[in-house]
């Protein structure tokens, strides 16, 4: 069968404002003359509820779109105008059957402007990927947005039953800068749980979620996440809690890839934990490990190279530990450096990446990271430490 042919529509990035239907015609003719754009790139711009309902329609006829990113596209509108601008757009993309990926990072959707996102959550059953970044949540506002995704779990299975066409799950949730809050996560949780046979990719960082939260998200929601490839809750708080509950359930991920816990106050008390659990030996397929500015120590990284050691971990590629409490002269330090050189070069050699990258020199696109080491000092002026967004420490590297 041949494949339909990828066309996209792009107005990304050139800081157009955009508030009658006059202005929007002259920069749409491409969009009104064809129906079958699979890609649309909105973001960038600003856009008036004028302009949304000029461009409506337009998009409506996209019957075959598949992607489209709106984000930053409010900049500089009031607040009454973005709950009737967001509805034009999203209730014209509500017919698209083969819409799957829908990003609207950067805009704001407080309490006063969440509505029309809710709504369009709740009923858009082919979603598969949702990003969200930076939006100005807050805890309320997060919890209606989780509990429309319980909600379109219950459509999709309603969907399946029918067997007119397939129904692709949830697989991405990308939910940063939100100012979740522990508040949302039980919300969170259960909209994960609902979507456990589909989930694979989770990244809510930086979002102010303390140690209750990120116990309840991992142990009631996350746990029966058994496709889950990539779980990133940087920034967020931790402590021993966490780290327990993490350590309770990242066995039943085998096939997650990447996990990231930096910066979030695990400890080496945490630490400890999460390498019994590693340990185990069911996280093979685990390449990449964040856990930079976490107040470890040599004997935390000692316990990691000891699982590396023993060959539980044998797909890791890149750990990123720079910000911790330790010497690059320590054993275990010693030990990952030379595990993982040694495993670039079976691999062909290469050049250092982020993950994921396509197109890299070392072992097909594989990512193989260089240790960064920084020597850590708390501030004189802290005794207790109870949030991880607070910078409290010094830090020079070490050359």
């Amino acid at each position: 069968m041949t494949s339909q042919p990828t066309t996209t529509f792009s107005l990304a990035d050139r800081g157009l404002k955009l508030n009658t239907e006059d202005d929007t015609k002259s920069h749409t003719a491409d969009l009104a003359s064809s129906t079958s754009h699979t890609t649309i790139l909105l973001n960038g711009n600003t856009f008036g509820p004028s302009a949304c309902t000029h461009l409506s329609p337009l998009l409506t006829r996209q019957t075959t779109l598949s992607t489209i990113n709106l984000a930053d596209i409010f900049t500089s509108r009031l607040l009454s105008e973005i709950p009737p601008a967001l509805s034009s757009l999203l209730t014209s993309l509500l017919p698209l059957q083969k819409l799957q990926t829908v990003d609207l990072s950067d805009n704001a959707f407080g309490l006063n402007t969440q509505a029309p996102l809710v709504d369009f959550l709740k009923a858009h059953v082919p979603l598969r990927v949702l990003i969200l970044n930076n939006n100005g949540l807050g805890p309320e506002a997060g919890a209606n947005i989780a509990n429309a995704l319980s909600a379109l779990a219950d459509r999709k299975a309603e969907a399946r039953k029918t067997g007119k066409e397939e129904i692709p799950g949830l697989e991405t949730v990308i939910c940063g800068r939100n100012r979740l809050e522990t508040g949302s996560m039980r919300a969170w949780a259960s909209a994960f749980r609902k979507h456990k046979d589909d989930v694979k990719v989770v990244k809510m960082v930086q979002n102010g979620i303390r140690q209750p939260g990120i116990e309840h998200l991992l142990r009631e929601g996350l746990r029966g996440c058994e496709k889950l490839e990539v779980l990133d809750l940087q920034d967020n708080t931790f402590t021993h809690v966490g780290a327990r509950a993490l350590a309770d359930v990242v066995t039943g991920w085998p096939h997650l890839r990447e996990l990231g816990v930096g910066d979030s106050l695990l400890g080496a008390r945490g630490m400890g934990m999460l390498c019994d659990a590693l340990n185990k030996g069911a996280n093979t397929q685990l390449r990449t490990l964040r856990c930079q500015y976490d107040e470890i120590d040599a004997k935390g990284v000692g316990k990691l190279w000891g699982v590396v050691k023993a060959g539980k971990l044998p797909g890791l590629r890149r750990v990123e530990v720079n910000g911790n409490k330790f010497s690059e002269d320590d054993e275990g330090i010693e030990g990952l450096r030379v595990e993982l050189e040694k495993r670039r070069e079976e691999a062909g050699g290469g050049e250092e990446g982020e993950e994921g990258e396509e197109g890299g020199k070392g072992g097909k696109g594989e990512a193989w990271g260089k240790f960064k080491f920084v020597r850590y000092e708390r501030s004189s002026l802290v005794k207790n430490v109870g949030d991880s967004s607070v910078s409290y420490a010094s830090a020079f590297a070490v050359l």
